[in-house]
């Protein structure tokens, strides 16, 4: 009797025995994975027909020589890609790309992290002032550069204070002087997107607890010692994003450069988009502008990931 008490008791105290496991278990594991991406095919099936399928039609008529208005086009292999690699204009153009795309990504990520570090000080009117910064970047391109446009001109606004204030000598014909127009162009992106630079670095110094300045100060570090070993190291994953944006940016740009000078002065401001655009719709060599595209893009995905890898490096460098 109290063998079989003692069995109750001790079956009563481990629980009962556990259960066998559901049959089926992993299909319904598996099923369950495989539900969400049902919802994902219909995002999926638009951005093949939209994105996909016009890219991989259009990669192919880069190796023909299609004027984009003939039906017919004939296959000629790779005469567009060695046309493009014998093009002075199209090596100009390369180049200045590339100082515009450097000259943006230096100036608009020192200015947005200065108004950044403005911005985020203990200021009575610190919101307004974000709101003024920011301002530019909600405006589109082409109404920037029309406003822009008409402020350089020789008899406009910018010339025109100049001259109020004493410092005739300075006016220039900022659009028309091969050796200003570029770097006039470059003045505009900046002074539109530095605001958006400063909200991306603004939110990675908020992100900083207040403690970690607090001991910084304590420890007698001064503002740049502060700024150098303790804010920028933990504003690396910013810094990584606005030039990464700034650079992509940079090597595609073509809106302001169109609007302002298309190219001009003697292809002084052509950047790749702007030459790619003249071969399509003024030169009818449809073919030859997508060799040319393909090669930005390629261009711009090789840049990006080195880019993307140094800053990676240094991210976990610094962490």
């Amino acid at each position: 009797m109290a063998t079989v008490a003692t069995s109750s008791f001790q079956k009563h105290r481990d629980g009962p025995p556990d259960k066998p496991p559901a049959p089926h278990t992993g299909k319904r594991r598996l099923s369950r994975q495989r539900a969400p991406w049902w919802f994902v095919l219909p995002a999926l099936a638009f951005f093949a027909f939209v994105v996909l399928v016009p890219s991989a039609q259009g990669g192919w008529w880069a190796f023909t020589d299609w004027d984009g208005i003939s039906p017919v086009k004939h296959f000629v292999g790779l005469d567009q890609f060695r046309t493009l690699w014998h093009d002075q204009a199209a090596r100009d153009a390369v180049g200045t790309t590339l100082l515009a795309a450097i000259g943006i990504t230096i100036v608009q990520n020192a200015i947005g992290l200065l108004l950044a570090l403005g911005v985020n000080a203990h200021l009575k009117s610190r919101n307004i002032l974000r709101v003024l910064f920011f301002a530019p970047a909600v405006i589109t391109p082409v109404v920037t550069a029309y406003l822009w446009k008409y402020l350089y001109a020789p008899e406009g606004a910018i010339n025109a204070l100049l001259k109020a204030v004493g410092l005739g000598f300075l006016r220039q014909d900022w659009l028309g002087d091969p050796d200003v127009a570029l770097w006039s162009v470059v003045a505009v992106v900046v002074w539109q997107f530095a605001g958006y630079s400063m909200v991306i670095f603004l939110a990675g110094l908020q992100s900083i607890p207040q403690e970690i300045y607090e001991a910084a100060a304590v420890d007698g570090a001064g503002p740049v010692r502060r700024f150098w070993s303790v804010i920028r190291p933990m504003l690396a994953p910013a810094i990584t994003i606005n030039l990464m944006l700034s650079v992509i940016g940079g090597l595609k740009l073509f809106d302001q450069v169109w609007v302002m000078t298309q190219g001009g002065p003697g292809g002084a401001t052509d950047t790749l988009s702007t030459v790619i655009y003249k071969q399509a719709f003024q030169f009818n060599k449809y073919g030859y502008s997508i060799a040319m595209g393909l090669v930005l893009t390629l261009f711009v995905i090789v840049v990006s990931g080195l880019q993307y890898g140094y800053l990676s490096r240094q991210e976990k460098k610094n962490s």
